[in-house]
């Protein structure tokens, strides 16, 4: 595996729970402010939520949100970060499709793109280098800033060669709009046939595209993005990384497990983020599941080195 997204090594024995340097906050280049021309389609994105003022509410579509949220939220957890950018467990060139498929449908680029910026990421962590740093860039452009700009649009295929090979994930990179849209047209259909087959749902197809769309994949960027930003702020550090990173309870509640952020910097080969049976990782018990029918298998754990450095540096804290 290239040491592109490999965990840097960490001594079982340093369990010294030391704070990372001081939070400095670089320049901004031309090619790093906001593209706001081409970042056209994500401001849309933002400002169709008000239009919930405009088609109302019901529980319907209320549900519509919770599954798009959800499944595509698995796509980026389960499929884009712990697959396509860590290879924490195997599949099927079928399946590895539909996982692409299912977190391009996220509108957050296609696979080869996400994977090769994250790996890009763990390869410089809060340093200088770090594309999404709050350390070195502050909140603002980690959690937003990074995206709107043109300097990082493009994919680097050298930071994923393995992947890149594959022709139908190249396709879903260059064309990436297309999950995406496929969902939309999906939610606005569905709602429809509810509109005139359940009327007493209370609900129609702006409602459900509305809500089912719009304000779920908005709601999507933004719990992800927290990842980026908040991860690396707040929360508290089980291991001595050499970056900022935090396990954060809530985050890992809205992300399906990812918020345990300081357990994947120390061992991010590992497919559960949750090391222990009460850090809740949804995307864990899904990819478990999966495995148990056989559609995934090799899922990546913690070794015993990685559980006695945790207990050492519990026994540090509370000495």
């Amino acid at each position: 595996m290239s040491d592109v997204y490999k965990s840097e090594p960490q001594s079982a024995s340093s369990t010294c729970l030391a704070e990372p340097d001081p939070i400095h906050i670089g320049e901004v280049d031309d090619d790093e402010r906001p593209d706001w021309i081409g970042s056209t389609a994500f401001i849309l994105v933002h400002l169709a939520c008000f239009a919930v003022f405009f088609v109302g509410f019901s529980w319907t579509a209320l549900a519509a949100l919770a599954v798009t949220y959800f499944s595509r939220m698995f796509g980026i957890t389960g499929g884009f970060h712990r697959y396509f950018s860590h290879r924490t467990f195997k599949t099927s060139r079928v399946f590895q499709f539909l996982l692409g498929w299912l977190g391009t449908s996220a509108a957050q680029q296609g696979p080869l793109w996400w994977a090769a910026h994250h790996r890009h990421h763990h390869r410089f962590s809060d340093t200088e280098h770090d594309i999404h740093s709050p350390v070195h860039r502050g909140f603002l452009w980690s959690h937003i800033g990074w995206v709107m700009c043109k300097k990082y649009e493009k994919t680097n295929v050298n930071a994923i060669p393995d992947f890149a090979k594959y022709p139908e994930l190249r396709f879903l990179n260059d064309y990436h709009w297309i999950p995406p849209l496929v969902l939309a047209l999906a939610c606005f259909f569905t709602g429809m046939a509810l509109e005139y087959l359940a009327p007493s749902l209370g609900t129609n197809r702006w409602q459900i595209l509305v809500w089912g769309f719009f304000v779920s994949t908005t709601i999507l960027y933004h719990a992800t993005f927290c990842i980026n930003s908040l991860a690396h702020v707040l929360g508290s550090r089980r291991f001595n990384t050499s970056d900022h990173s935090r396990n954060n309870f809530w985050l890992a509640l809205a992300t399906m497990g990812e918020g345990w952020h300081n357990n994947h910097h120390r061992y991010a080969n590992s497919e559960r983020q949750g090391f222990y049976w009460w850090e809740i990782d949804m995307s864990h018990y899904i990819l478990k599941m999966l495995s148990w029918m056989g559609l995934v298998w090799d899922l990546k754990t913690p070794p015993k080195r990685i559980y006695e450095e945790a207990e050492a540096n519990r026994r540090q804290q509370s000495a």
